[in-house]
């Protein structure tokens, strides 16, 4: 199927996909810990009379049984030389299945492995990865490829990626949100949709997740960024065990169709069904969108720029944005010397400062001798969109260096710039196009700066007209205007005004400028630069490249929006004069409470202030450094900072109970209000793990002091999923436990006699997918049949409280921090 004949299908009707796939298996008698591929394989008729069933029921396209056919997972049964056959013969399956009847999908999912720098996976290999199963895929002849059930956006990327180098197929995504709308590495609905549409996916949307009557928000926030086809294929309802054992869901055909409808109005055009929703479900679908009017796949074009947390939309007529102009180490010799170290603590610094005082893109620019400017780049750029949430403006002289930061980014960034010099304007174009990003438009060429206003017009009109031919929209450009000094050129202010207005009012262009060089030479040059970006700002400056702790910059900035009437422009600047009264206040109150100058906090307080009332008082500098080292997940610098911490005087056992401890509380707080999510969760639990390995060899075990309990932790039988249960591991050890961690797809036996054995008060149970989730049911009986005295504690994507009063094990816990809770309370219980 061409990507053409996809789209033109998916304007003609609503797309009735299939349903769930691994409770039909199971209903067909296949067991829980097998590999399915194989399964699937030795039981090709079931497989063959699922999928008749679907298509009868109006499904237009299947999906090929080949979700967990890469490497990486076929690996888990010792499978993954096999990978070609297996692929090629389930696509078989599926095709003899369909007939002509329908397309059949070629399905790909997670790898399991954590993306670097949280996990092993290197970006790149990962590609490689799903390269070599889509170039089965192709092989195989399927008519289009569904990437499904991602959790994390890049992973999605890089799937994504990898089909758009691979092949010409139609490419659909959807991903699986938690119940605060949010994937788990922290991504909303909405910027999901900016990122993967604008690296060329045909169609995106969510799965699994829910059920249905949760999904309309989701759906809602998809289609208000959607230029393409929204997918909806939820769950039928919660899932629960049966009187048999068997897993159901609680939502019946007739109010799960009540539910889609309600999606289809929402705006998805692509519907179906996941867990627990069997061919019946999809029937009475698709009579009820026959009913139906398509949604409208709106044609309307917006300038958004994203990270992989969140988005930022740009409008013409909306409030000016600040672009932080500050990652640059032009002029800054200190900055230079910790990226030629590799240290980029001052980059960080940089970052957190300008979010703070309200810049809306960060610019990062790493060009300078002595480094490796594009290894140096990627650094930076993993180390900022770790940290911070801001969408990137990529910054930098080489197109490398742009391709490579591109590639890597996991958001859509706005690249600084492109010009009609003819290495950037031939080569650069099409990379952004590639990528989707936005670009800068810098109107200069290889003659170097234009002599006149109408010069800079022609060259204005060149790249644009370029970009549109490549398949760009007016919306993905913004162009620079261009400052010149006033003190060489008395007009240059004038003619910089004039570009601006010119192109938003005849071009529909957003705008920018960098506005330093305006004042070049000039005396008070700080008043120049706010009257002449005022000016600019009326003119219609939709951004500017500047310094957002200039204050008075940015009070001008605010003030022209509020007396041009921009919407909410009155309460943007009664905030931006609180913010900075508060600032001055706050640094008032710290030069008073600072005996002396050396004895610098570097607080942790400003990085998080949510968590203001976890910061242990009177810290040593060297222990505020360390507390500021786990909250910030230093995890290569926190050996020096421990041992800097020891140096000074701390003992071992103050620095863990007094520092250690309470930063985790802290992240974990932050984590629960959602400020900090999985990635920096993992980041901090690891550093503070590194420290205490550090500091363990040192400390001195008081007399009648008690060892910590022991826990024994696993992933249970069938399930091969481990990020969740390796965090809580991770943080119950950092919390002083004994933990001895089982792995992944664990037999109840394995679990129940490690725990005797042990002796282990508690035994933490792990499942992501409601196929296995019954497991946990069977590991209960047969600890119970074994005398076992541990209490059991469960925890899952799937998982909820109501199941574990259920399956009547002693708690549930939604994460890592709450697992640490629940284990606390159940052994203080034990105590008394």
């Amino acid at each position: 199927m061409l990507k053409s004949e996809f789209q033109k299908l998916a304007e003609e009707k609503i797309l009735i996909l299939d349903g769930a796939t691994g409770s039909e298996l199971q209903k067909k008698g296949m067991p829980s810990g097998v590999c399915p591929e194989q399964w699937i394989l030795e039981h090709r008729s079931a497989m063959i009379e699922i999928q008749k069933n679907y298509v009868r029921a109006g499904s237009n396209i299947v999906y090929a049984p080949t979700f967990t056919a890469n490497r990486i997972k076929l690996s888990e049964y010792g499978l993954e030389e096999e990978i070609r056959e297996i692929n090629l013969e389930l696509v078989k399956i599926a095709k003899e299945a369909v007939g002509e009847d329908a397309f059949v999908a070629g399905d790909l999912t997670m790898t399991g492995e954590q993306l670097a720098p949280i996990g092993s996976m290197e970006f790149e290999a990962l590609i490689e990865i799903y390269k070599e199963q889509i170039e089965i895929l192709e092989e195989a002849g399927v008519d289009l490829l569904v990437i499904e059930t991602m959790m994390s956006l890049q992973e999605s990327r890089a799937a994504l990626i990898a089909a758009k180098e691979t092949c010409e197929l139609p490419v659909m995504v959807t991903l699986t949100f938690q119940e605060d709308g949010k994937t788990l590495y922290g991504t909303d609905p909405a910027t999901a949709m900016v990122v993967l549409q604008s690296l060329g996916a045909d169609a995106v949307g969510l799965n699994c997740s829910t059920g249905p009557d949760q999904m309309v928000p989701l759906v809602e926030a998809m289609k208000a960024q959607a230029n393409i086809p929204v997918i909806a294929k939820p769950n039928a309802g919660l899932p629960k065990r049966g009187e048999d054992g068997s897993t159901t869901y609680d939502m019946g055909v007739e109010e799960f169709v009540v539910h889609m409808k309600k999606l289809i109005e929402a705006g998805a055009s692509i519907v179906g069904g996941c867990c627990g929703s069997s061919p019946e479900y999809i029937k009475e679908l698709s009579q009820a969108a026959k009913e139906m009017p398509h949604p409208e796949i709106s044609k309307q074009r917006k300038r958004v720029v994203a990270s992989e947390r969140q988005m930022l939309e740009i409008g013409l007529e909306d409030n000016f944005l600040i672009v932080g102009e500050r990652i640059n180490p032009t002029g800054k010799k200190k900055l230079q010397a910790q990226l030629r170290e590799g240290d980029y603590e001052m980059v960080l610094d940089f970052a957190r400062e300008q979010a703070e005082c309200g810049a809306g893109i960060l610019d990062v620019n790493v060009g300078m001798n002595g480094i490796d400017e594009k290894q140096t780049m990627l650094e930076v750029l993993e180390e900022v969109t770790f940290h911070e949430n801001l969408p990137i403006s990529i910054d930098s002289s080489s197109v490398e260096v742009v391709e490579a930061a591109l590639r890597r980014y996991p958001g859509r960034a706005l690249i600084n710039s492109i010009s009609l010099e003819k290495v950037k304007f031939e080569n650069l174009l099409p990379i952004a196009r590639k990528y989707g990003a936005m670009f800068i438009l810098l109107p200069l060429s290889d003659k170097g700066l234009p002599e006149s206003l109408e010069e800079k017009k022609d060259i204005i009109h060149t790249v644009m007209n370029r970009a549109l031919e490549l398949g760009f929209v007016k919306e993905d450009i913004v162009v620079d205007g261009l400052v010149a000094t006033v003190g060489a050129n008395p007009k240059a202010a004038l003619e910089t005004i004039e570009t601006i207005r010119y192109c938003k009012e005849e071009l529909e262009l957003a705008t920018i400028c960098g506005l330093s060089n305006i004042s070049f030479g000039l005396p008070d040059r700080a008043y120049v630069n706010a009257i002449f970006l005022s000016l600019a700002i009326q003119a219609g400056l939709t951004m500017a490249i500047a310094n957002p702790s200039q204050e008075l910059l940015v009070r001008s900035a605010f003030a022209a929006d509020l007396l041009l009437n921009k919407e909410d422009s009155d309460i943007r600047y009664i905030e931006k004069t609180q913010f900075y009264k508060e600032r001055a206040e706050q640094r008032a109150a710290e030069e008073q409470s600072r005996p002396q100058p050396e004895i610098k906090a570097k607080a942790p307080v400003k990085k998080a202030e949510e968590a203001a009332s976890l910061v242990p008082k009177d810290l040593t500098a060297e222990e505020s450094e360390l507390y500021d080292g786990v909250m910030k997940g230093k995890k290569k610098q926190i050996v020096a900072l421990s041992k800097a911490a020891v140096d000074a005087g701390s003992s071992p056992s103050k620095l863990l109970n007094e520092v250690l401890i309470p930063a985790i509380n802290a992240v974990g707080k932050l984590f629960e209000q959602q400020k900090y999510f999985l990635p920096q969760l993992i980041m901090s639990a690891e550093t503070m793990e590194t420290s205490i390995a550090f500091l363990e060899p040192m400390m001195e075990k008081k007399e009648g002091e008690k060892e910590k309990a022991t826990i024994v932790i696993a992933t249970v039988q069938g399930d091969i999923h481990d990020i969740g249960k390796n965090l809580v591991a991770l943080m119950l050890k950092n919390y002083g436990y004994r933990v001895i961690d089982l792995g992944k797809d664990v037999p109840k036996e394995t679990i129940v006699e490690t725990a005797i054995r042990e002796n282990a008060k508690i035994i933490g149970l792990s499942a992501l997918m409601t196929t296995t989730m019954q497991e946990m049911k069977h590991v209960a009986e047969y600890a119970k049949s074994q005398g076992c005295k541990a209490k059991i504690i469960i925890g899952g994507a799937v998982i909820t409280q109501s199941y574990a009063d259920e399956i009547q094990v002693e708690g549930y816990s939604k994460d890592a921090a709450d697992a640490v809770k629940l284990v606390d309370r159940i052994l203080e219980a034990l105590d008394e």
